[in-house]
């Protein structure tokens, strides 16, 4: 074999070689880059928007997300729970929700755009603790009959209705906060971004 040949074959195998690992350092310069622009961890703790699909809810059950580092639950009333709402608006200290601390359409019987779906901040407006879901009604420990479910604060006692609303007397002054939020269609809503009218 010639040196001409060795050489010619030599320059190929370098050069293959050469172009596979440029290859390889652009993918992996690539790639950092190319997720560089997902928001970072700090970002949505600063508040970027949590897109979530609530098509797999079941109606009377309630989902746990997380926005801005808390807390959203994610309730699919039932028309009994609807219904209920409405035994519980003489029980409650804010059943329009009036206080301005919440979005205007929040502002109704239901604290919701669509009936069926709550979307509450889930932090008490006493102290900050986590409520616990209570859906059964008639609850002895919780009112007996006038207990409708709801939400109750197991740190010092309030009790909210499936809207959110505070309870008359409780330690919490005000109804659970309605975070801002946006349907895109039926399947998703987005928390964190206001819906438009």
């Amino acid at each position: 074999m010639s040196n001409d040949v060795v050489n010619k074959t030599r320059r190929r195998v370098l050069t293959g070689a050469t172009t596979v690992v440029g290859a390889i350092g652009a993918v992996g310069a690539a790639v950092p880059f190319v997720g560089s622009w997902n928001p970072s961890a700090k970002a949505k703790a600063a508040g970027a928007p949590v897109k979530v699909n609530i098509s797999k809810i079941e109606p009377g059950a309630m989902i746990t997300v997380e926005w801005r580092g808390k807390p959203v639950y994610i309730l699919r009333r039932t028309e009994e729970a609807l219904a209920g709402l409405q035994k519980t608006t003489e029980l409650v200290s804010d059943p329009n929700s009036e206080e301005p601390q919440q979005p205007v359409y929040a502002q109704n019987e239901t604290r919701s755009i669509k009936p069926e779906v709550s979307i509450l901040l889930g932090l008490c407006t006493h102290l900050g603790c986590a409520p616990m879901f209570r859906p059964d009604v008639g609850a002895q420990d919780l009112g007996g009959d006038s207990w409708q479910g709801g939400f109750f604060c197991p740190c010092h006692g309030s009790k909210f209705d499936l809207a959110g609303r505070v309870y008359k007397g409780v330690p919490a002054p005000i109804n659970l906060e309605v975070p801002p939020h946006a349907y895109d269609g039926d399947d998703w809503v987005t928390i964190g971004v206001d819906q438009e009218a």
